[in-house]
């Protein structure tokens, strides 16, 4: 079994829309980044790249490539899937935390479990997402942008 970290973190900006988990939810604004911002598929794409040694979302899906400009996080993250799949290695759980002052997630959180579940192909049961706050600390505090910690535990399958 290995175990895997992830972090990200991404400003607000005017004029695009906040996707949490491959979930669009209602907020005058949303994150800056060169795909759709998805911080919390982002910093779990991470968490699985890192337990399985394969680098990380920017070695994979680099900011300096056009065709990544405005992509689905969702997507991405399903392509690092099938990778880590293809190296031998199966999904049991993730967990991540979004710091964040507003909007509040609570009611978007089972969706954004069943997104995560769905696209990782697993159980519902092995998705577990936490929303917090920063007690107005910091740049998470000044609503300037959205912070994720993700962990993940990945098993290398047997092989014949």
């Amino acid at each position: 079994m290995r175990v895997g970290f992830g972090y990200d973190v991404h400003q607000f900006a005017e004029g695009r829309p906040l996707i949490l988990g491959g979930v669009e939810i209602a907020h005058p604004t949303g994150l800056a980044g060169h795909s759709d911002a998805d911080v919390l598929l982002h910093a779990i794409t991470d968490a699985l790249l890192g337990a399985t040694a394969l680098g990380d979302i920017g070695k994979h899906f680099p900011d300096t490539d056009e065709q990544y400009r405005g992509a689905d996080s969702s997507a991405l993250l399903g392509t690092v899937v099938a990778l880590i799949r293809e190296s031998g290695f199966q999904i049991e759980n993730v967990d991540a935390t979004v710091a964040m002052e507003r909007p509040k997630l609570r009611p978007h959180i089972d969706e954004m479990r069943r997104s995560i579940a769905t696209i990782l192909d697993i159980d519902l049961s092995r998705v577990s997402i936490k929303a917090t706050t920063s007690e107005r600390l910091g740049f998470v505090g000044r609503q300037e942008g959205a912070a994720v910690y993700a962990v993940c535990l990945v098993e290398e399958r047997a092989r014949d």
